[in-house]
């Protein structure tokens, strides 16, 4: 990071706010309905719901989808004038699959194809 590798920064910002969703409790439809503003809570926090608890293997899924994202939109970039787009999306998704297998693993060895 302090070198201000552009592609870490980024498939880690995106890959945190991606774990932040996922950590996201879904507002159900009951609880926006029928309450009167007067009647609706007020003060600090409120309306602050727990967030989920992740799972170790949740985690790696969440990130394991982004980088198949990634992998999946690179190779849709196959225009030479989107040469320099695809480059990044793999190097993105190289970064995550690196923290989550290691140093030694490819980007197209960790992320299973779809059918």
């Amino acid at each position: 990071m302090r070198a201000r590798d552009k592609a870490a920064v980024s498939a880690l910002r995106s890959a945190l706010a991606a774990l932040d969703n996922a950590e996201a409790v879904p507002v159900g439809e009951a609880e926006l309905r029928g309450v009167a503003l007067e009647h609706a809570p007020v003060g600090a926090g409120a309306t602050e719901a727990a967030r989920r608890e992740l799972s170790e293997d949740h985690v790696v899924d969440v990130v394991r989808a982004e980088a198949a994202e990634r992998l999946e939109a690179a190779e849709q970039l196959s225009a030479p004038a989107h040469a320099g787009r695809s480059a990044q999306l793999r190097a993105e998704a190289a970064v995550l699959l690196r923290f989550l297998d290691g140093p030694g693993t490819t980007a197209q060895d960790s992320v299973p194809h779809r059918p």
